[in-house]
């Protein structure tokens, strides 16, 4: 007689500096595991992105009390997007949920997402049926920036769609694969496609009001995105090209007919100096946006040929 093995689950929980969440959302995990610990089992991977506070501490008495639990700690401060990456790498389970320590991201709902991992979807996310009070230009800027993604890509991802989901281990697999360092895992998993299914869930308020995602990280994470998923800045080049020849081809062509032929200004007093200046400047301006275009790309291949690691661990505990 054969005895039947639990599945395993791996949890992947990005940390900075938020020490005081994770005894919180371990107790939530504990509490949610109850119902299911005859049929699963589970490890819990922290990933540390280099805390200089007491949260590298709470880690280690954590998995000393518990060999469940596991942690990755940075050497520095990486970003969320790599810290995600180092825990899905070291992860073993059968699937992988990713969430937020900060208790946004219901623990309950872990049973939901093995309800349909078990039904046949690789892929589920949750998605927020609402949003936070606060905040509204970021909210509003986060809607502008997926709109614009969406438009010019062709990964398409969700205004509703967190970092909150469920991996089947193959997609993990494939995900590992990947090694461009300009990454938002959540478009990455998007473009490697599977099967996908979805869960809503209301959004909580955060226990901390201020967000560890500052404006100039967004940008920045915005700008990374938009790089690494389309063409279309480096095509707009070609396309501001053609407009303006084109404009100038008209304008040309209404000069010549209005002062040679027609003898007329039409009531402009616009002399051809003046037109002249406006087209070099315009043509100028276009000119260093284009390249400014192109520099982001250079740069984003300068970082891809140079090879470095996505990230640094300085210490692995429980592994």
């Amino acid at each position: 007689m054969t005895v039947k093995t639990k599945r395993k689950i791996s949890i992947v929980i990005p940390v900075y500096e938020e020490g005081e969440d994770v005894l919180l959302i371990y107790n939530e995990i504990l509490k949610t595991w109850e119902n299911i610990e005859k049929k699963y089992e589970y490890e819990i991977i922290f990933v540390d992105d280099g805390s200089e506070d007491l949260t590298p501490k709470i880690l280690e008495e954590l998995t000393d009390k518990d060999s469940r639990v596991k942690y990755i700690q940075f050497s520095r401060n990486f970003g969320k997007e790599f810290a995600l990456a180092a825990g899905f790498y070291n992860s073993s389970g059968d699937a992988v949920i990713s969430m937020d320590v900060d208790l946004e991201h219901p623990p309950e709902l872990i049973l939901d997402f093995l309800e349909k991992w078990e039904n046949g979807a690789e892929v589920i996310i949750a998605l927020r049926k609402n949003y936070s009070s606060s905040n509204f230009i970021r909210r509003f800027l986060s809607f502008i920036f997926y709109k614009i993604q969406n438009f010019i890509s062709e990964t398409k991802i969700s205004f509703q769609e967190t970092d909150y989901r469920l991996l089947d281990r193959k997609v993990v697999d494939e995900f590992n694969k990947l090694t461009e360092r300009s990454r938002i895992t959540r478009g990455l998993i998007d473009w490697l496609g599977f099967k996908k299914d979805y869960i809503y869930f209301s959004f909580k308020e955060k226990r901390r009001n201020k967000s560890r995602y500052t404006f100039l990280k967004l940008y920045k994470l915005a700008i990374e995105t938009i790089l690494s998923h389309s063409l279309f800045p480096l095509k707009l080049t070609s396309y501001f090209g053609i407009a303006i020849t084109f404009f100038a081809m008209i304008l040309a062509f209404v000069v010549l007919i209005a002062k040679y032929l027609l003898k007329t200004s039409w009531g402009l007093s616009i002399t051809g100096t003046v037109i002249l200046a406006i087209l070099i400047l315009f043509s100028l301006g276009i000119i260093l946006c284009s390249l400014g275009i192109i520099a982001l790309y250079i740069a984003n291949i300068k970082n891809e040929v140079v090879n470095r690691p996505l990230y640094v661990i300085k210490k692995k505990k429980n592994f």
